[in-house]
């Protein structure tokens, strides 16, 4: 039990921006981390479903709550998701070597790629978000489904060697993982069409832009790492705002 709680804090601390009351590092229980990654992901989906909530009941002109609602999910997370979404974009957009490919994604100066990819996807969500009429509610699912893909693409592939998901991490990885995150995946789709109705269709939308972008990224850098995580989700989560805005 107390690597689990263990685990629990690590997760906050590093995928979250909100403070986690206990600050510890247990390597043992970080392989037990990505557990606890879709209920980050629950957390951020409530808050963000909260504050759409407060900008409707106190009128706030559509063009603002965009700004706020596009910027969220970033401020929330530290930037961290979309700084993994930079780096890929980077490397895969260079269409260089693999081997080079690797070095751009590890190389610390921003590209052209990865500025014309921010900006755009900070101006489709802002298009999106500011002009959304769904059921607010979706939005609590949705962080859960990019990262409930993430965690199963982290624990079930190949990692680039570099990785810090690879070496000691794996073996800490079982088939109970793989099955825990499937079933969450499907219960949290599930959920979403009940409340939600069709709005449902844009988790899916969502887990299938996941898979699109962990497949491209693969397959581009040779293995999975943390900043093609990061890449999903940003693209994930874009894709499950823009199916319900279009709904």
């Amino acid at each position: 039990m107390i690597k689990l709680l263990h685990a629990l804090a690590m997760c906050q601390s590093m995928f979250c921006a909100i403070p986690s009351p206990f600050q510890v590092w247990d390597e043992d229980a970080r392989p037990k981390m990505l557990l606890f990654l879709p209920m980050i992901g629950l957390e951020i989906g409530l808050l963000w479903s909260g504050l759409f909530w407060l900008y409707q009941y106190f009128d706030i002109p559509s063009s603002v709550t965009g700004i706020f609602l596009c910027g969220f999910p970033y401020l929330i997370t530290g930037f961290i998701h979309l700084d993994g979404f930079m780096d890929v974009m980077d490397a895969v957009r260079s269409y260089r070597s693999q081997e080079r490919r690797r070095e751009i994604l590890k190389d610390s100066h921003v590209g052209a790629f990865a500025v014309i990819g921010c900006v755009l996807i900070l101006l489709a969500g802002y298009a999106f978000l500011s002009s959304a009429s769904f059921d607010i509610r979706i939005l609590i699912f949705i962080p859960v489904i990019s990262r409930c893909c993430s965690a199963l693409a982290v624990t079930a592939l190949q990692p680039i060697s570099e990785s810090q998901y690879a070496g000691a991490f794996r073996k800490g990885i079982s088939k109970l993982h793989l099955w825990i995150f499937a079933l969450m995946l499907a219960i949290t789709i599930l959920i979403g069409f009940l409340l939600c109705g069709n709005y449902g269709f844009g988790l899916v939308g969502g887990l299938l832009a996941s898979t699109l972008a962990i497949r491209r990224g693969i397959k581009s850098l040779g293995g999975m790492n943390g900043d093609i995580s990061g890449y999903a989700i940003t693209l994930s989560e874009l894709a499950a705002v823009a199916i319900c805005c279009i709904m």
